[in-house]
């Protein structure tokens, strides 16, 4: 007889007995992700079909990048998520100059702040390429106020980071700092079901990814990598949309590499919230992330919008940057 399937509910509940003295919060702060993550993938599938979900809006987000209809979507979509729960106090995006803080009777005293790209990877959305969605989990510093602070603790005081990726399948991959689990969305019955325990990514790879335009934007080291994998006939695979060249790695072995260029020298990737929690994933996978001289998750954040050169993937081809 075939084993019985999981569900992410079950994965969940289950897993409460790894934190002593949780008391459910977290629980449902990953299942509020959850709802709106069905909620973003039912439209995501629906773009080819719905005409005024797909192409770009009149505003631009923080970062001066113009905003697409989807973004607005998904942004709505998982605050309004976990507004409704109860479990977080505040809510940092992407798409928000700054931190959104809930002032709801039950959201007043929730115990964690999320940061997150609720649509990366948006520009493939009109041409039906893989995109996501991440998200990064702290505590709360202080019981009484939230402030900016709360989102600028280094990456390894996340509780919890995982990311939700929209391509032939849609999977929610995350971790509490205890290994990390896939689960792959059942489109028959609308539930995630855990398809891939324990994600270990492979210690070595042959695939890098980098946008090899900015060839010759990067510093002399970078190009000398790029150049000893080309050497090792390594594969170069880069999709545009950071949550799938990663999820494709994480599975596969690889390295992602998103360097400081010569107009942008601190890169372009977010630290709070793209940099931080997939450096939390593959580092709980076995793997390593770097901006190129220290661990990722040991960088203080400044502010919320601050950016990062990003090397991350499987550990020996990070050590080989390094």
């Amino acid at each position: 007889m075939a084993k019985p399937v999981q569900t992410l509910s079950e994965f969940i509940i289950e897993r409460e007995k790894d934190f002593p003295f949780a008391t459910g919060d977290l629980s449902q702060l990953l299942t509020s992700i959850r709802l709106a993550a069905k909620l973003v993938n039912r439209e995501v599938n629906k773009a080819g079909l719905v005409t005024d979900i797909l192409g770009a809006t009149d505003q631009h987000n923080i970062q001066g990048e113009q905003q697409q209809k989807l973004d607005v979507y998904a942004n709505d979509r998982f605050i309004t998520a976990m507004r409704n729960q109860g479990a977080v106090c505040a809510v940092a995006s992407e798409e928000n100059d700054e931190h959104i803080v809930f002032d709801t009777p039950t959201s007043r005293s929730g115990k964690y702040v999320v940061a997150m790209d609720p649509l990366d990877g948006s520009s493939n959305i009109d041409v039906n390429v893989s995109i996501g969605t991440i998200f990064s989990i702290y505590r709360r510093l202080d019981p009484e106020k939230v402030t900016v602070d709360d989102f600028l603790q280094p990456g390894n005081q996340q509780v919890a980071a995982g990311y939700v990726v929209y391509g032939s399948s849609t999977m929610l991959v995350y971790t509490t700092g205890n290994g990390v689990n896939g689960f792959t969305l059942d489109p028959s019955i609308g539930v995630f079901c855990l398809s891939h325990p324990n994600m270990r990514i492979p210690e070595d790879g042959k695939i890098y990814s980098v946008n090899e335009g900015n060839y010759f934007d990067f510093p002399e080291p970078v190009r000398n990598y790029i150049d000893a994998c080309k050497r090792k006939k390594y594969s170069a695979r880069y999709i545009g949309s950071l949550v799938a060249d990663f999820h494709r790695n994480l599975l596969k072995g690889g390295i992602y590499m998103y360097p400081g260029t010569t107009d942008k020298p601190g890169g372009k990737l977010r630290l709070v919230y793209e940099a931080n929690p997939l450096s939390m994933l593959v580092e709980q996978a076995g793997g390593a992330a770097t901006d190129g001289r220290t661990r990722i998750v040991d960088i203080k954040p400044e502010k919320l919008h601050q950016r990062c050169p990003l090397f991350i993937g499987s550990k020996k081809m990070v050590e080989q940057v390094m």
